[in-house]
């Protein structure tokens, strides 16, 4: 016989089943905010958490826990971690081929006042890394070239982790969405809608970054002198997000708007340039020379880019799509497909048994068409098969504990969803009633300050928000979406990121310095998503598909 979920299976209460549902997310916090544990480590206490209160709390049979969580660790290794670890492949042959060197010195070479280089370098680089492979990648790369370009450390670090928050939600090619979708169970259709709520929410955002570090960066005065080279940044950055996470899903926001904003502010600056040319005052009045490469070494440079790019989109069209999923195949999760019943809330709630079918899909799947486009780009870089395999083995080590990390979220996510634990939250959340859409995307910034991972906060919470608002006749893309957007703005001060700018920047130490700076801003832009999101529940519901 099926095992069929409860919803309040503590003492008939709804409100001890909520706090013992919250012991998983509780142990995620403690261990990490408090003992300081590594994400892998609290993650791993987390699930042996949640599959003790499934089994004790709510009667689930250990081997259907033991069989969720393999399921969602399954999950989490393919497609989502397959997808970052193809994405940082492309990376790292960049890099040992020597054309990301080209990338960024193009970029330094396109102007020397400092106010447009935190543009190109903080903002619309540090995007553009977000895309191509994320996980503490575009602070750290970012925040060294500003460095290196002659920024403070505190200037460089801080506008870097500002940046970040335009591109988190897409990075590593979607990731984010990607898995966000698998834990709210979302098909291909919901996955491009959540895409598009995004899409609607964050460039709203992203439009006001790059007047926002610059503000910081030199005060009022000095950004009015460059005010057309700050909105011609953001209103492209801001346009090719909407149209791009609206139109083509969540694989290439990040990249096509980050290169859409350099290629407009290089072309503006072909027209015009400031009246001066700003600098810091510890700087020597002349630059260093950086190296000047040739056209066709910044095309070559670029090139594994724009294989990327042009693969994801082949891989995007109906045509490749269906002749690649000729070798697609579903598989049912044995003893546990069917094996658990779930009820709709109410006396007359609908029995339905939940289905558990992991697909395998390595042709059609985006992280293939990445690894295709990797593998290209080792011949472009001019890498032979050795050199490209030991790239490959360094990418997969420097991965291990990351692949842990998500294999064992996704793990808890689905334990904690098969059992009704997810769902006993939810419920509780509808007790906020109206104001839920206000404090949705306070959940995902809650989430990324304590994991440090857009990726790891959506699975945290994405079926916590489906629940609520479906409880709530509200649209669960709408909360969904909003835990991805409120989560990017926590990403500037997670201990994680904060660790990564601080040593890229050559002030390891002065964490604590850093994370005082940035709250303020990370909580502003909180509330803007805050209100965004009660504004489109209620005001503005055209704005989310359905």
């Amino acid at each position: 016989m099926p095992w069929p979920q409860v919803y309040a299976p503590v003492a008939g209460s709804a409100g001890w089943s909520a706090a013992a549902a919250a012991v998983p997310l509780a142990v995620v916090f403690t261990a990490l905010a408090g003992f300081r544990l590594r994400a892998h480590q609290a993650a791993l206490l987390a699930l042996a958490a949640a599959v003790a209160v499934a089994v004790a709390a709510w009667g689930m049979p250990a081997r259907l826990a033991i069989l969720a969580a393999l399921h969602g660790a399954a999950y989490g290794l393919f497609p989502v971690f397959f997808i970052v670890l193809s994405t940082l492949f492309l990376y790292n042959l960049t890099v040992a081929g020597g054309q990301f060197e080209v990338i960024r010195s193009s970029l330094a070479q396109v102007t020397s006042d400092r106010r447009i280089q935190a543009l190109l370098i903080a903002f619309c680089f540090g995007a553009f890394i977000e895309g191509a492979a994320g996980f503490g990648a575009p602070v750290a790369i970012a925040g060294a070239t500003l460095v290196g370009l002659g920024f403070r450390p505190f200037y460089a670090a801080s506008l870097c982790l500002i940046a970040n928050t335009a591109p988190v939600a897409f990075g590593s090619i979607g990731t984010p969405i990607i898995a966000l979708a698998g834990v709210m169970g979302l098909n291909d259709a919901g996955l491009h809608k959540l895409s598009a709520a995004v899409g609607h929410q964050l460039p709203l955002i992203s439009g006001l970054v790059p007047l926002y570090i610059t503000l910081i960066m030199v005060g009022f005065r000095r950004t009015v002198e460059v005010w057309p080279a700050v909105a011609t940044c953001g209103i492209t950055f801001a346009a090719c997000q909407w149209y791009t996470a609206s139109a083509l899903g969540p694989y290439l926001p990040d990249l096509l708007s980050s290169l859409a904003a350099m290629g407009a502010l290089v072309l503006l600056l072909k027209v015009w340039r400031p009246r001066t040319t700003f600098r810091f005052d510890h700087e020597p009045p002349v630059a260093p020379a950086e190296r000047r490469y040739r056209l066709g070494q910044v095309l070559r440079g670029w090139a594994p880019y724009a294989a990327l790019t042009l693969v994801v989109l082949l891989w995007g069209t109906a045509r490749v799509k269906a002749a690649l999923n000729q070798g697609t195949f579903l598989l049912p999760v044995p003893g546990l497909d069917q094996a658990i019943t779930r009820a709709a809330p109410g006396p007359a709630g609908a029995v339905v048994a939940i289905r558990a079918v992991y697909k395998v899909d390595l042709l059609a799947s985006t992280g293939g068409g990445v690894l295709l486009a990797a593998l290209l780009s080792a011949a472009i870089c001019g890498l032979g098969p050795r050199q490209t395999a030991g790239v490959f083995v360094q990418t997969v080590r420097a991965l291990r504990y990351p692949a842990l990390t998500i294999a064992t979220f996704l793990a808890l996510a689905y334990v904690m969803n098969a059992s009704g634990m997810t769902a006993c939250l939810g419920l509780w959340c509808t007790r906020a009633g109206r104001l839920f859409p206000f404090f949705a995307p306070v959940l995902g910034w809650l989430g990324v300050f304590l994991t440090g991972s857009d990726t790891a906060s959506n699975v945290l919470f994405g079926g916590l928000q489906r629940t609520a608002a479906e409880q709530l006749g509200l649209n669960p893309i709408l909360t969904g979406a909003a835990n991805a957007s409120g989560g990017v703005m926590g990403k500037m001060i997670s201990p994680q990121s904060m660790a990564v700018a601080c040593a890229a920047a050559g002030m390891v130490g002065e964490e604590a310095a850093l994370f005082r700076f940035t709250l303020r801003h990370s909580l502003a832009l909180l509330l803007v998503v805050c209100l965004l999101t009660f504004a489109q529940a209620y005001y503005l519901p055209g704005m989310i598909p359905r």
